[in-house]
């Protein structure tokens, strides 16, 4: 995935832009970071941060199978799951999920409108700190994560990547902001 410019880009993008930045870069072991919209839709990644800011044993190991795409999947369906089970148990609305693995952490947490933010951290980051850091990312991005903002972001990504045959589900969810084309 090529990474997009914020050249161009609204005062609010660019923000969320500069607070993933500062996520990926001072929150050691992060290995992949992705907004996913409610419809899973990926709209903001750290695939251009980590490069910038890859400093450790494996410089090129990223988050799954290297891409935030591959994380937005794998966030969008654990979203999904966890929203069923609380509507299946009427506990309220799911506020963040956390998946530990042998050899790294999955964190999941809610933003708004149901979008949502993910983290790939390795096995030895502090899981608190990872939590911590994007409660900020969460309550700094939610109030201007907007249906107006969102496809900025994902035409962002679009131009990005040169048009990769995901602009009808961008349109799509362009048009279920209730915006005209």
């Amino acid at each position: 995935m090529t990474a997009p410019s914020t050249f161009g880009l609204s005062s609010e993008a660019r923000n969320l832009h500069w607070l993933l930045t500062n996520l990926v870069e001072e929150v050691p072991g992060i290995l992949s970071v992705a907004v996913v919209s409610s419809d899973g839709l990926l709209l903001l990644s750290s695939d251009e941060t980590l490069a910038r800011a890859r400093s450790g044993p494996d410089p090129h190991r990223r988050g799954p199978r290297g891409s935030s795409a591959d994380l937005a999947t794998v966030v969008s369906g654990i979203g999904s799951l966890t929203v069923g089970a609380s509507k299946l148990m009427d506990y309220g609305p799911v506020k963040h999920t956390m998946v530990a693995m042998d050899e790294g952490s999955l964190f999941v947490m809610s933003i708004s409108d149901g979008s949502l933010l993910g983290v790939h951290g390795s096995a030895e980051c502090d899981m608190s700190v990872v939590a911590y850091h994007m409660a900020l990312f969460v309550g700094r991005a939610g109030h201007v994560l907007t249906p107006e903002l969102r496809s900025e972001l994902r035409k962002n990504l679009e131009s990005a990547d040169g048009g990769d045959g995901t602009e009808g589900a961008a349109s799509a969810e362009h048009e279920s902001a209730g915006s005209p084309r």
